[in-house]
């Protein structure tokens, strides 16, 4: 690969944009160039009201919105994400032929069975709300800091958990049952991708734990760079966890540029 690609960045649920700004500016600071767009019904204060559309949205429409954004982008594109956003890079990965595709503690897609008691556990605040689907839900607290903030220091847990945003329930539902859903539209055509990928997850991570990027890293073509990270569970943006985490991208771009 000549050059350096631009690294297009995905969060994932109840997230924004701002969780990449540390990553972003460490590859910002080593020559590249970073975009980082907000999904649809995202771009709101944490204090605003949910967006009145936000439960209608499903991830066809998140990936919609992004397909469109780096169709437009001329050179080599690195797909990043996490979470949901790793579920949505996968699906992008297949339609628009980026040069590589990082998976941190990604969802799984609809082609993995996801039964496991951790992320049901997670889950069950939003699961056991009847009619979730159709709205747009808050984030947990009991879900955040059981599975998702789980061994990220208090003081930071209760920043970020007061800086979440509503989710499409719609979304969090075709993630937690896109296994039973079946849908094209948010199928990831593993088959499609002709790109190196990369996954790494925490062996912590109570929401999208090991057997979900294990099985993500098999399904996906080779060839596949796979790291777990000892002690680290699904939030990898904090220190130490982050600097770990933009070692392991860097040694996987400076792998494909080389190769």
């Amino acid at each position: 690969m000549a050059g350096k690609p631009l690294l297009y960045f995905i969060h994932g649920m109840w997230a924004q944009p701002r969780i990449w700004d540390g990553l972003r500016a460490h590859f910002e600071a080593e020559g590249y160039t970073t975009r980082a767009p907000a999904l649809p019904g995202h771009d709101v204060s944490p204090n605003d009201p949910a967006p009145d559309d936000l439960g209608d949205l499903g991830l066809a429409d998140y990936v919609a919105a992004l397909e469109a954004e780096l169709r437009e982008i001329d050179g080599p594109v690195v797909l990043i994400g996490h979470s949901m956003g790793g579920l949505i890079a996968q699906i992008l990965a297949g339609r628009v032929a980026p040069a590589g595709l990082v998976l941190l503690a990604t969802a799984p897609s609809s082609s993995i069975f996801p039964l496991a008691w951790e992320p049901i556990r997670t889950s069950w605040p939003v699961l056991s709300q009847w009619g979730f689907w159709d709205e747009a839900v808050p984030m947990p607290r009991e879900a955040a800091f059981y599975g998702v903030f789980n061994g990220v220091p208090q003081e930071e847990a209760e920043r970020e958990y007061a800086l979440a945003v509503h989710e499409s329930g719609k979304a969090f539902s075709e993630v937690a049952f896109g296994f039973l859903m079946g849908s094209s539209r948010i199928k990831v055509e593993y088959d499609h991708i002709r790109c190196p990928s990369l996954v790494v997850v925490g062996t912590e991570d109570r929401i999208t734990p090991v057997s979900y990027a294990r099985a993500t890293a098999r399904r996906l073509p080779q060839p596949v760079w796979y790291r777990e990270l000892d002690g680290v569970s699904h939030w990898l943006f904090h220190q130490p966890v982050r600097d770990k985490v933009a070692s392991t991208i860097d040694q996987f771009l400076n792998d494909i540029r080389t190769h």
